[in-house]
């Protein structure tokens, strides 16, 4: 049966699609430039005119027909949302529906319809409690990969485990959403603590670190510099601010747990000590990889590609930054990274951000943030908290300059 072309249908079921679409796109975390690249590309495909402008929390679409004189068919709709968190599934689903209906093999008012059922779409009990058991895998993936002894590990997955479950509760409660970083950062420090002071020793900051590290706005902070360097400065300057935020959070948090230890005598017994053997970290890469796929929702498909994403990017910045340096390291991987992801784009006409997001998300400074944070507040040392911030800005300075250099290698078809 022939469908009908997307352009015959009416004025506002094609503004009614781009909205629905827009608000997916914004929902699964896609970065200011790459969504409005997608709105305007998928609007005009319909006959459409539309100026987005995006910011973390909200949308402006200002739309237009061509066919009118100007002036006559302005709309302006304006979206307030949440953040959006990754969930590689949808996005997969809202780009499949899109092209789709632009290629005439999907009616758009089913098109809208299928969008407005992903939207309703939720995870059962069984999925909440992978997703929080996926807190505790990130953990522990990342104290091995770090070599850290088996009691830190044991003690990192265990607290990542409460982290995750503390975020099944928090999650859509008005009352403790706000805070929910600062109870995350005090339930990490009492219990890291607790270990530390009846077991046995622990690299307490770092155990802590790992515990938290889901929770880390390194994405962000990568994100919101990429935004500035496109020059969405609103979007990049907003996100940039929330990703500071947040680690004061989880900061404050951690410390009000270190202090009312200290305040009560209990006293932690810390070492830093890393004594694992090579196997360790590979079964930390596995584990680390498995659980990035968890976390961001993939389908069971796309599983291995997530995995080998995430593997690839962290093997690259590892070998390459023991060969040449830590900051050619990163660059190098998030400049393979991203071309990977634009290939895989062009070649499968699937979102790159499947390849993109897990390449990366291991390289992000996330925890470098924290721990110099962290570090600076209990030495009470301007300089450590300079060292510290050094640090930051050349992790981010080495992604932004893979992910520019891997565009223009190879240059994305799609925006997602």
């Amino acid at each position: 049966m022939t469908r009908n072309s997307p352009r015959t249908y009416s004025y506002a079921a094609r503004i009614a699609f781009v909205v629905e679409l827009a608000e997916h796109l914004h929902a699964y975390g896609t970065t200011a430039q790459r969504l409005e690249g997608a709105v305007i590309g998928v609007a005009h495909q319909l006959g459409l005119e539309c100026e987005p402008r995006v910011s973390p929390t909200g949308m402006v679409l200002a739309f237009s027909d061509p066919q009118r004189p100007p002036g006559e068919s302005d709309i302006t709709r304006v979206l307030r949302m949440g953040l959006g968190e990754v969930d590689l599934y949808k996005l997969s689903e809202a780009d499949r529906i899109a092209e789709e209906v632009l290629a005439g093999t999907l009616d758009l008012s089913d098109g809208h319809a299928a969008l407005l059922e992903l939207e309703l779409r939720r995870p059962g009990r069984g999925g909440r409690v992978l997703h929080a058991f996926g807190f505790a895998m990130i953990a522990a993936g990342v104290a091995a990969l770090w070599r850290l002894p088996w009691l830190d590990i044991g003690t990192a997955a265990g607290i990542g485990l409460l982290v995750g479950l503390l975020d099944m509760v928090t999650r859509n409660g008005d009352r403790l959403k706000e805070a929910h970083e600062a109870l995350a950062g005090m339930l990490a420090g009492f219990a890291a603590i607790g270990v530390a002071s009846t077991i046995g020793p622990l690299n307490l900051n770092t155990v802590v670190i790992a515990s938290l590290l889901v929770l880390l706005p390194g994405m962000a902070l990568t994100n919101a510099v990429n935004e500035l360097t496109s020059q969405h400065l609103v979007s990049g300057t907003a996100r940039f601010a929330g990703a500071v935020a947040t680690v004061i959070k989880l900061t404050v948090g951690t410390m009000i747990a270190l202090t009312i230890a200290q305040m009560l005598g209990v006293e932690p017994q810390v070492r830093a000590w890393r004594p694992q053997p090579d196997w360790v970290e590979w079964l930390g890469l596995l584990v680390a990889s498995v659980a990035f796929s968890v976390l961001f929702r993939a389908r069971l498909r796309d599983v291995p590609l997530v995995m080998a994403a995430a593997a690839t990017g962290y093997l690259i910045a590892r070998h390459a930054g023991l060969a040449w340096g830590g900051p050619i390291g990163l660059f190098l991987s998030a400049l393979v990274v991203t071309a990977a992801g634009n290939g895989y784009a062009r070649w499968a006409n699937r979102p790159g951000a499947i390849v993109r997001v897990p390449g990366i998300i291991m390289l992000v400074p996330g925890s470098a943030s924290l721990r110099g944070l962290l570090t600076l507040i209990q030495q009470q040392d301007v300089a450590v908290g300079q060292q510290a911030l050094l640090a930051v800005v050349n992790i981010i300075l080495a992604l932004i300059a893979g992910l520019l250099f891997g565009n223009l290698i190879l240059p994305a078809r799609k925006n997602l």
